[in-house]
């Protein structure tokens, strides 16, 4: 699988849950169906990992494009303004949480599919896109 996590962006205050994200892209030739998948969060050298929830009914990726996973509601105007849908090519795709998950530098992301790993980065505010370079 060609997905992979191209930007990782933390809240800008705790209540605001609509200004946190993550971009996926998938660089694959196949689409790519996101029901199902998990996520979890945790920490770079930590074998533990915190389950944030199971995606359904999810989206389907297709090949070359980007959505925006934020970590809020659509309709909760006190979850912070997301950015606009669509306006710079990625689709907003809402996972109705109910507060931040990253930790900072070294929060490390995997996005699942049946128990196998799909696609994982670590999280480092220091850069541009928030994620760490291979």
């Amino acid at each position: 699988m060609a997905i992979r996590f191209v930007e990782i962006h933390a809240a800008t205050t705790p209540t605001d849950l609509n200004t946190e994200w993550v971009v996926l892209e998938n660089d694959g030739k196949m689409p790519f169906i996101t029901r199902g998948c998990g996520m979890t969060v945790g920490r770079r050298g930590q074998a533990r990992r915190r389950e944030l929830g199971i995606i359904d009914p999810g989206f389907v990726l297709q090949p070359g494009t980007k959505v925006r996973m934020l970590t809020g509601s659509p309709g909760a105007k006190d979850q912070g303004t997301p950015p606009d849908d669509g306006v710079d090519g990625v689709t907003n795709y809402y996972l109705l949480l109910p507060k931040p998950y990253l930790e900072g530098a070294g929060t490390v992301l995997t996005l699942t599919l049946r128990g196998q790993v799909v696609s994982k980065a670590e999280h480092d505010p220091a850069t541009t896109t928030g994620v760490v370079a291979k």
